[in-house]
């Protein structure tokens, strides 16, 4: 079970679902090969506003809130059950190398994976939003 803050999360989600609509003709089938050697994969609007933020805020939070948001993506993305969590978490801390973020942000659909994630947990960023409006 996740011990990072669901708010925390939600943000992250918030901030890739804005990335995601600046950037064109996103393919939900695309992959890229390095994806679980935390290289960074950046667009042309790598350096937008939104991206430096979400990117500011992901490398504030501590290791173990990196490691296990990275986890939750891995969990929405399929490439772990819930079931798995502990497995997921440590293959996530043995991987971590350089800015969590220049990897989370190279994930096509980060957002949709993140809350799958939350999902298979029981956790929702439908409050997250409510208190934002």
């Amino acid at each position: 079970m996740p011990t990072i803050n669901t708010d925390k999360v939600c943000f992250v989600v918030v901030k890739a679902r804005e990335l995601e609509s600046e950037d064109e003709g996103i393919d939900a089938d695309a992959s890229n090969a390095t994806d679980d050697g935390f290289v960074s994969v950046l667009t042309e609007d790598a350096f937008s506003t939104t991206r430096d933020e979400v990117a500011s805020f992901i490398e504030a939070m501590d290791i173990d809130e990196q490691v296990e948001l990275v986890a939750l993506m891995w969990v929405g993305r399929g490439d772990f059950a819930a079931t798995e969590w502990n497995e997921a978490v440590a293959q996530a801390r043995a991987r971590h190398e350089g800015a969590t973020s220049a990897y989370l942000l190279g994930v096509p659909l980060l957002a949709s994976f993140l809350e799958g994630g939350l999902a298979e947990f029981g956790e929702s960023c439908e409050l997250f939003a409510a208190d934002r409006q």
